[in-house]
């Protein structure tokens, strides 16, 4: 995985690097920029992306995945649908394939393609900088920011391959974070209609006394209660993250407590979790579960995923538009995968008739 997301990858890097390079992705991802550039432009895309599916059979595993992807890419480098989304995704799929695979380093293997298919994405990456150095046009987005870093001084610059890692670990935990999570909550939603009901009243009441094309804000994001709720829960069953680099190789017995061989074991934790294989997400507002010292959802301490607030965003505000504008039926029972990775191997577990549009959500009041 190492050699796959670069040796500057933040989950790899130690001491003052990891420092540095966590400093620079909390500069791109972190509450300012989340208030006065991300959400803006995440509310554009996701109301443009949900659009025009009434009527149609949708495989929420593509939509997801083409929206966590077209989403993470406009962000980073004002990258829109076309051929260079298209070749990145190719090879982000290969990629993400690799890092989960045996590092076997033979042609054939997927660790050996997972391989390839990073130089591609390197060599992709260093074409945009060098036409972005050349250009010295100003943009607004990740990239740009990163290239200016240091130029006033008030920190270290960054390097070039600093840079790469650091877009090939944003793309990769984008998409398949991001897109995994909208689709297990769309999928637990559809299983669970007293949830969805709540989840829809939240988001109805916010778009209240908005016109049809205002967008959410910032304001509204921090309102929601039962909306963090759905994605902790989803992210509690359906664990996109099932291990770290550590040494623990079985369940160890200190103190009383029990260290577990795999991160996600504590998300069924019976002592923590009542009725653990129960999708519930009440119980994250009953027991104020967010605080608790166990919560490990996102990591911890000075490792705590420095994504997760904007990741929560894009899923937020995804949910949003999907539940105001649509209602739904799953097309039969779908068997769903949670190891290595959370999916639908037959890739039809997501497939949702879209049998009725929501107007009155849009109407002036």
């Amino acid at each position: 995985m190492l050699d796959i997301l670069g040796r500057n990858n933040i989950a790899a890097v130690h001491g003052p690097l990891h420092r540095h390079m966590r400093g620079a992705m909390l500069g791109l991802v972190g509450p300012v920029a989340r208030r006065q550039s991300l959400l803006p432009k995440i509310d554009a895309f996701m109301r443009s992306h949900t659009s025009g599916w009434a009527g149609s059979v949708v495989d929420v595993q593509a939509k997801t995945k083409e929206m966590a992807l077209l989403s993470t890419l406009r962000q980073i480098a004002g990258i829109t649908a076309g051929p260079l989304s298209d070749a990145l995704k190719a090879e982000l799929y290969t990629l993400v394939l690799g890092t989960i695979s045996l590092p076997i380093n033979l042609p054939g293997t997927s660790y050996y393609q997972g391989f390839q298919a990073r130089k591609k994405l390197v060599s992709i990456l260093e074409q945009m900088i060098t036409e972005r150095r050349s250009s010295g046009d100003a943009h607004d987005d990740m990239l740009d920011v990163l290239l200016r870093s240091g130029d006033d001084g008030t920190r270290d610059k960054i390097s070039d391959e600093q840079i790469i890692d650091l877009l090939i670990a944003l793309i990769y935990s984008g998409y398949e974070t991001m897109s995994t999570t909208s689709m297990m909550a769309v999928k637990y939603l559809s299983e669970h209609p007293l949830a969805l009901e709540e989840l829809r009243r939240e988001h109805l009441d916010i778009r209240k006394g908005k016109s049809p094309d205002e967008a959410i804000n910032y304001d509204d994001f921090k309102s929601m209660a039962f909306t963090p709720a759905v994605i902790f829960e989803t992210l509690r069953l359906a664990t996109v993250v099932n291990g770290l680099l550590r040494k623990t190789t079985k369940d160890v017995e200190m103190n009383g407590w029990r260290i577990y061989v795999y991160t996600r074991e504590i998300n069924y934790d019976p002592f923590m979790y009542p009725d653990l294989m129960t999708f519930n997400p009440w119980r994250w507002l009953e027991k104020n579960m967010e605080l608790h010292p166990h919560f490990m959802l996102f990591g911890g301490g000075g490792r705590m995923c420095p994504g997760k607030e904007v990741g929560t965003v894009e899923i937020t505000t995804f949910l949003h538009y999907f539940v105001t504008r649509y209602r739904w039926e799953e097309e039969g029972k779908n068997t769903i995968l949670k190891f290595p990775r959370v999916e639908a191997p037959n890739g039809c577990i997501s497939e949702f008739k879209i049998t009725e549009l929501l107007q009155q959500t849009f109407c002036r009041v």
